[in-house]
């Protein structure tokens, strides 16, 4: 069972989270050309080991946090609001 620390609400079971997307991903500009929105939205990577994630506390707080963990263990090792990163909380 994956636990989630949300920094709101305390520990809490996965069940009350929703997956958002990699968080290591940046948009790309409005108007970039078409191919690289193609990539943006259809290829993905498919990292093993730890990795940043956005979650939703979606029956919860209901907040957006950052969140690594590692894809192989599902090991978290690290939770944060969305404009932190995990080097600025040690």
């Amino acid at each position: 069972m994956i636990r989630i620390n949300c920094p709101y609400c305390g520990e809490r079971e996965h069940s009350e989270f929703t997956y958002g997307e990699d968080a290591t991903r940046t948009t790309p500009d409005n108007d970039a050309p078409m191919e690289e929105w193609n990539k943006f939205v259809y290829e993905r990577a498919n990292p093993a080991g730890e990795h940043i994630e956005y979650w939703h506390h979606a029956f919860g707080c209901r907040a957006w946090l950052k969140v690594q963990r590692n894809t192989l263990t599902h090991d978290i090792s690290w939770v944060g609001l969305p404009h932190e990163n995990p080097e600025a909380a040690s």
